[in-house]
Formats: C-alpha cells, structure tokens, sequence
C-alpha cells in the first residue's frame, strides 16, 4: 500500500461542501456562508469560500468571504478613493456625521445584496488530479496564493482540497 498521502486522502467530497448557483444573490450567498459546517476528521468548522456553480451545474468560480463583503459596499462609495472612503468611518470628526453616514452605508449595503455572486466570483486559478501527492496541492495553493483548489478525477469534479487540511498535514509531517 502507497504510504505517500495524496489529495484524494485529504479532500472535501464536492457533494460535503457548500455551493451556490452564479445567479444566487449576495444575501443568498452570505445565507450560505452563514449556515454551512464542513467537518473533517472530527474538526468542524466554518467555510471561508463557496463554490459557484452554473445552472448546467459547471464550476464556474468561488465566492471569499471578502468578495462578497467588496461587494456589499455601497455604490456611491465605491467610486471614491480609499481615503474618502476611510475618512466616513472617522467617528472623532463629527459623531453627528457619522451616524448619518452609518444609515447612509446600511442602506447601500441592502441595495447591493441583490447583486449576483457572478460580479464578485474569482475564477478557478487551478484544478488538481485525485491522485496528485499533497506537496503538488501545496506547491499550487503557495505559488498561486489559494486557499482552496478543486479537485478533479479524470474530467469529474469530485471535491476541493483547503489549506486548512493541507497545513493539518505539514504539521504530521512535523512531528515525525
């Protein structure tokens, strides 16, 4: 038997880990976000990405937790720079100001979570084969800045593998 781990070894089954369609607003996405639990070897935890799927179910993407808080933020503040931007949460400028702003911003934020995952999705950077060894999984998540890579038997989608799980395995390694 190969003691050599492989990816297969340490992937989320695509059918264990949480998705939404393209067309799947950012409220539906955060929903998602907010509810899914991905438990591994007893460790549960929270997913940081979703996956994005097309209504012929193609993966199309995924969706950071970031990129649906970019885009969240309210169109009237995304044409300004960053340090107009900066400067509307400066609550010791005017306390009165701020509050009006903050209304200002929680409405906005409402308007965009109609907007659909598909303008803030990244695209998929990088697949990997089932039977690739971890330390490919790593090189590829580390030199294409990843924290979740889909894994692929053959052509079929068949799960992703996180950096969670791939740190757990350098931290074995460490031990022997």
């Amino acid at each position: 038997m190969d003691s050599v781990k492989r990816v297969r070894d340490v992937m989320i089954p695509l059918e264990q880990y949480p998705a939404v369609r393209d067309t799947a607003t950012l409220r539906e996405a955060v929903d998602v976000m907010k509810t899914a639990e991905i438990e591994v070897d007893r460790r549960k935890s929270l997913p940081r990405v979703l996956l994005v799927f097309d209504a012929i179910e193609v993966l199309v993407g995924y969706v950071r937790r970031r990129d649906i808080m970019r885009g969240l933020e309210p169109k009237y503040l995304v044409v300004q720079p960053l340090e107009y931007r900066k400067k509307l949460f400066d609550v010791a400028v005017d306390p009165n100001l701020s509050e009006l702003s903050y209304d200002r911003v929680i409405t906005g934020i409402r308007e965009q979570a109609s907007r659909p995952v598909s303008d803030v999705m990244q695209p998929i950077e990088a697949v990997l084969q089932a039977d690739d060894h971890i330390m490919k999984a790593i090189y590829e998540m580390v030199s294409q800045d990843l924290t979740l890579i889909p894994v692929v038997d053959g052509k079929q989608l068949v799960g992703v593998v996180r950096s969670v799980e791939l740190f757990h395995e350098l931290v074995q390694v460490l031990r022997h």
